[in-house]
């Protein structure tokens, strides 16, 4: 199997996307853990994979302290690292709070760079005793271009992807490689929320309706599921992907690279 011996720490692990990401490590042989706000997570269930839940608040520095004197006692080294922990505020600026917009940034972008600092010694660990390690962070194609009422979430994504640069230039020497993956529509309890707000995305209309309409926007016809973004993960955290590094990985059935108003 592809991670065999491995360590993997996935964060927001009992999401949609995380979840997914922590039973394909499992399937490929890693010892992973779990770290999330609560065992059950955004789906409210709790299934016994095989995986170590931890609770962690991203947003909280001795959370992460807390993980790298776990991890330096039970492995003394950490192979792989997914900062999947996320949220999504949807308004524009002037309706979101200087509260709601710290929030945003203080888990999507804060909550990347403390897990990143405090388990990167575990990385440089993990590389030197042989190969490299991999860091995969989570941008989106909102960070690219933008779906109108998510003003907060595409300034954090953005964040994301300038950072994910600047730790794979500066890392990169110690044998750790950065990525990032910048999901599209993925069929999660995130899109699901997208669909019946009020905002950007449900505005109130029939979801059924709404999902059509999301799928005949993109390309293939369809938006992804988690373990598409799984598929993509596995192979950055594994040594196939040895040479991969810096780069932001876009998984989107298409959707950014068409020009809309072609459609109509």
């Amino acid at each position: 199997m592809n991670l065999t011996g491995k360590v993997a720490l996935v964060t927001g692990g009992r999401g949609g996307i995380g979840r997914a990401i922590v039973k394909r490590f499992l399937k490929e042989g890693a010892t992973v853990y779990a770290a999330d706000l609560s065992e059950n997570g955004s789906l409210n269930h709790h299934d016994d994979d095989g995986s170590r839940y931890v609770k962690l608040d991203v947003t909280a520095e001795s959370d992460s302290k807390a993980l790298y004197e776990m991890l330096h006692q039970e492995h003394g080294a950490l192979h792989i690292l997914v900062n999947a922990a996320g949220i999504e505020i949807e308004k524009t600026i002037e309706e979101t709070s200087l509260d709601e917009w710290n929030q945003s940034f203080a888990v999507n972008v804060t909550g990347t760079f403390l897990t990143s600092k405090h388990l990167m010694p575990l990385l440089r660990t993990a590389a030197k005793q042989g190969g490299t390690s991999s860091l995969i962070n989570f941008g989106s194609y909102d960070g690219f271009i933008a779906d109108p009422g998510l003003a907060a979430y595409c300034a954090t994504k953005g964040a994301v992807h300038a950072l994910t640069r600047a730790m794979a230039c500066d890392h990169g020497p110690e044998g750790v490689r950065v990525n990032a993956v910048c999901p599209g529509y993925i069929d999660t309890p995130m899109l699901q929320s997208f669909f019946e707000g009020e905002g950007s995305g449900g505005q109130g209309g029939n979801i059924e309706s709404l999902q059509q309409a999301v799928r005949e926007v993109h390309p293939m016809r369809t938006y992804g599921t988690p373990e598409d973004i799984a598929n993509l993960v596995n192979w950055l955290a594994g040594d196939e992907a040895r040479y991969a590094s810096g780069q932001l990985w876009v998984l989107d059935g298409g959707l950014s690279a068409q020009v809309q108003q072609m459609k109509l």
